[in-house]
C-alpha cells in the first residue's frame, strides 16, 4: 500500500458524506424534535430535485461552479447551507412509489461513480504525486 505524504488525503469515500450532510441539514433541530431528514434516500431526492432545477436554468447558489455536474454543484450548496430542505409529513414520504427510489439509488452511484472519476482525473494531474508515492513503495 501507498504511503501518503503528510498534508495530502486520498479518499475514495464521496466528500461531504452522507451523515455530514444530514447533520447540516438538520442543524438547529432540538433533542427530541423529528429530524428534517433521516436517510440518504431524502438527501439523494432533495439534491436530484436541486440538480435538475439547475439543469432547467435556475442560477447556481455557490462560487467557483466551472466544470461541475449539476448533482455536484447541489451537493456543495447543501453542504453550505445554501440549499434548505423542507420536512415532509409522515404519510407523504411512505407513498413515494419503487420508481422514485430506484431512481434515488441510480443518483446514488453516479454521485458515487462521479466522485470516483474526480479523484482519479486529480490523481492524473498530479503525476508528481503518483511518483512521490511510487518511490514510497520502493523504499
Amino acid at each position: 500500500m501507498a504511503a501518503q505524504q503528510p498534508g495530502k488525503e486520498h479518499n475514495s469515500m464521496i466528500h461531504p458524506s452522507y451523515v455530514d450532510l444530514m447533520n447540516v441539514v438538520n442543524k438547529g433541530v432540538e433533542e427530541g424534535e423529528t429530524p428534517v431528514i433521516n436517510s440518504r434516500y431524502s438527501i439523494v431526492m432533495a439534491t436530484a430535485k436541486r440538480a435538475r432545477q439547475i439543469v432547467d436554468g435556475d442560477a447556481p447558489m455557490v462560487d467557483n461552479v466551472a466544470g461541475k455536474k449539476p448533482l455536484s454543484i447541489a451537493v456543495e450548496e447543501l453542504e453550505q447551507e445554501k440549499l434548505k430542505i423542507l420536512p415532509q409529513d409522515e404519510e407523504e414520504v411512505l407513498g413515494y412509489e419503487e420508481a422514485d427510489l430506484a431512481a434515488a439509488r441510480a443518483l446514488e452511484n453516479s454521485l458515487t461513480e462521479e466522485a470516483l472519476r474526480e479523484s482519479e482525473e486529480a490523481s492524473e494531474e498530479n503525476p508528481s504525486d503518483a511518483a512521490a508515492d511510487s518511490e514510497s513503495e520502493e523504499n
